[in-house]
């Protein structure tokens, strides 16, 4: 899923697709997942993940802001080196 910020979901994510996917599967080395902080930020919970992916445009995500997405009972971490939301897993 891509938009202003890009959206992961861990490849072990069974439920329905929250958008069309395009069947990517990035490695933990590739997202530089060993670089993501710890430190978290919790933040008011999202509706689906397409409202995550333009987040910019209103309220501007800091590194660790972790926000639930209620479509797909998922939470998510914002990582700025990349500029995504990394499911928690």
């Amino acid at each position: 899923m891509a938009g202003t910020s890009a959206v992961f979901l861990s490849a072990d994510y069974d439920g329905a697709s929250p958008v069309e996917r395009d069947g990517m599967v990035w490695s933990a080395e590739e997202l530089h997942l060993d670089q993501l902080t710890t430190d978290r930020n919790p933040k008011p919970a999202m509706q689906n993940v397409l409202a995550l992916e333009g987040l910019e445009e209103y309220d501007m995500p800091q590194n660790g802001d972790v926000r639930n997405v209620e479509s797909v009972s998922v939470d998510f971490v914002y990582f700025d080196q990349i500029h995504a939301w990394i499911q928690l897993v």
